[in-house]
């Protein structure tokens, strides 16, 4: 049986596609272009395996739209948001593309959005987190197909609270999605009791944390609420663990992918954290999950940071338990709140 999930992808890339081909009725192909982190921290999150992911959805789709054969292309916005927008308004421009889709980074999604909006152009947003998508930057060319730091908030904020851990200390990676994901879970964390008694920003792809740590410390804070992702996530967790935080503190993971636990589960042992799509993928027909694991096995060294979940990934216990979060029309949020 079709996941609701898949059922909306297919009608939402219809749309997408018959959109794009009105555009494109002069041209002998309908082009897609893809820009992502290709090469850097959320490289693993999505990058390559992303690409491959909509590649598939255009193979399933039959590879043509009203008899157009349909053409991949893909960039590394190098999470830049002026190399994003320069790529998606070439392509638009001279590359004859028709529908633009937006990976991680809600700094680069944003700007492509902007691109997408002026040009008249489906932009499907597929990795970026920040709300300002579907708020005070939303257009009508902007299809938010992934979740979003109001949901990631609601998940691992209140159930954080609502377990003990009141008091919060942030630490953010400096950019459009760090900011919107502390201040939503902010929001969340004072609205059921809690309290946040500091916060420190860091640059994005930071490689050295022992200062923002120190700070995290000495707040005396009952939670370190990491509201970054992929590599940043992976570099803070490791120096927790070599500061001791984790005897301390809470750390409350606040965007957590499959890829990020990988290396194992002692890295993480005591983690509280969101998973985007962990339930659903759980509950996908077997199947299908057994195709995309064939396809994932044939094309890419790594699983795909937003799809397949699999129940060994965290220690013992832990996947598909705690508690559960919010839908709000993207993707189906999982908490795993320690036991």
């Amino acid at each position: 049986m079709e996941s609701r999930f898949t059922k909306l992808a297919v009608a939402l890339g219809a749309v997408g596609l018959m959109a794009g081909a009105m555009h494109a009725q002069a041209q002998d192909k309908l082009k897609i272009g893809f820009i992502t982190d290709m090469s850097s921290l959320y490289a693993d999150v999505e990058g390559k395996n992303g690409a491959l992911a909509i590649q598939m959805a255009i193979d399933d789709f039959g590879g043509k739209v009203l008899g157009k054969p349909i053409e991949l292309l893909t960039a590394d916005h190098q999470n830049k948001a002026d190399v994003a927008a320069t790529k998606a308004r070439e392509w638009v421009d001279t590359g004859g593309v028709t529908m633009l889709f937006g990976g991680t980074n809600s700094g680069t999604a944003l700007a492509m959005a902007k691109v997408a909006d002026e040009k008249k152009r489906v932009f499907f947003d597929s990795g970026a987190g920040s709300s300002a998508l579907t708020n005070e930057q939303c257009t009508p060319y902007t299809v938010h197909y992934a979740y979003d730091t109001v949901a990631l908030a609601k998940g691992t904020g209140s159930a954080v609270v609502k377990n003990g851990g009141k008091s919060w200390f942030f630490l953010t990676a400096d950019y459009a999605f760090g900011h919107s994901l502390e201040a939503d879970t902010a929001k969340v964390v004072k609205d059921n009791g809690g309290t946040v008694v500091g916060s420190v920003r860091h640059p994005l792809n930071a490689t050295d944390f022992s200062s923002f740590l120190l700070q995290a410390q000495n707040s005396k804070a009952q939670v370190l609420g990491l509201a970054n992702a992929g590599g940043d996530f992976q570099n803070a967790m490791k120096s927790a663990k070599e500061f001791g935080i984790l005897k301390t503190m809470k750390v409350a993971g606040l965007l957590v992918f499959i890829t990020d636990v990988q290396p194992g589960p002692e890295e993480h042992r005591g983690l509280v954290a969101d998973d985007q799509l962990g339930l659903e993928s759980q509950r996908q027909d077997a199947r299908v999950r057994q195709a995309l694991l064939r396809q994932d096995q044939a094309h890419a060294d790594r699983h795909p940071g937003g799809g397949l979940f699999r129940d060994d990934a965290l220690p013992e216990g832990r996947a598909g338990g705690g508690h559960h979060g919010c839908r709000q029309g993207h993707g189906e949020t999982q908490v795993d709140a320690d036991r």
